[in-house]
């Protein structure tokens, strides 16, 4: 992979940090993105200040790596913020325009900007963060789960576009991954009294799964398998567990799937 640039969107941290480590380890020169750029002791590949909801800021930062190397061979759009557990009737419009801001529209933006230089070249790969969500339903987080479910079908559609001018692109799906990612997640703006006993049953059923979950090096693991694959897959499951609910989620019946769905989060 010596002289191929990758390009990790949300790199700070997590999943994009272990992705963007890993990636420097098998050889690719990379450059992590996160809203500061703020550089970390230890890390072995350059930071540059993103913020994907802005296709300024996008511009900027791709148009840094184009000026520093010439090209990007790859893209992982890994940016986005996850959602505490919410009845969809406690989010606001406005909350879920903010939330397809940064995890459907922002990849979209990197998308569109580093096209034009793949295509210029004749290569790439476009890797992009989904989740067994994008696959799957989540009770209390409806929004988050209608992001990845987009994803899956933006990635889908524009692999067909793009292989022409040999470019590939593909779905990482993670299930529960143990990260810093859930300490900060973003809040219902319109917490209702009706869906408090559910809603909290809920955290804390996922608080318990995810203390015991894989940690991001599972995911690392699966991009750069997706990046060096020589025929690429339109979808890489990242993880046991995942693995596991895509086989589930194809050859059960759906009712059987849906009663352990429920079954799983404690719903009545």
């Amino acid at each position: 992979m010596k002289n191929k640039i990758a390009l990790v969107t949300g790199a700070s941290s997590g999943i994009g940090a272990a992705t963007a480590q890993r990636l420097a380890q098998a050889g690719y020169t990379v450059y992590g993105t996160s809203r500061g750029g703020a550089q970390v002791p230890g890390q072995e590949y350059a930071m540059l200040a993103l913020d994907v909801t802005s296709e300024e800021s996008v511009a900027a930062a791709v148009a840094t790596v184009i000026r520093r190397e010439g090209r990007i061979d790859l893209l992982v759009n890994n940016a986005g913020f996850g959602v505490a557990p919410a009845a969809a009737e406690e989010s606001s419009i406005a909350q879920a325009r903010a939330i397809f801001e940064t995890n459907f529209f922002g990849v979209v933006r990197m998308t569109l900007a580093v096209l034009p230089h793949m295509r210029a070249q004749g290569s790439g790969r476009i890797l992009n963060m989904g989740s067994v969500l994008g696959f799957l339903p989540m009770p209390y987080g409806a929004l988050y789960a209608a992001t990845k479910h987009a994803i899956e079908g933006y990635t889908e559609s524009l692999d067909h576009e793009v292989r022409g001018w040999g470019i590939r692109a593909s779905v990482i799906e993670p299930a529960y991954t143990k990260t810093a990612f859930e300490a900060n997640l973003l809040q219902p703006d319109n917490p209702l009294p009706a869906y408090e006993p559910v809603r909290s049953a809920i955290t804390r059923r996922l608080q318990a799964i995810l203390a015991g979950a894989e940690g991001p090096g599972a995911v690392a693991d699966t991009v750069l398998q997706a990046a060096q694959a020589g025929q690429p897959r339109l979808r890489y499951t990242a993880g046991s567990l995942a693995s596991r609910l895509r086989l589930m989620r194809r050859f059960l019946p759906a009712a059987l799937m849906d009663a352990g769905l429920r079954k799983d989060l404690r719903l009545a």
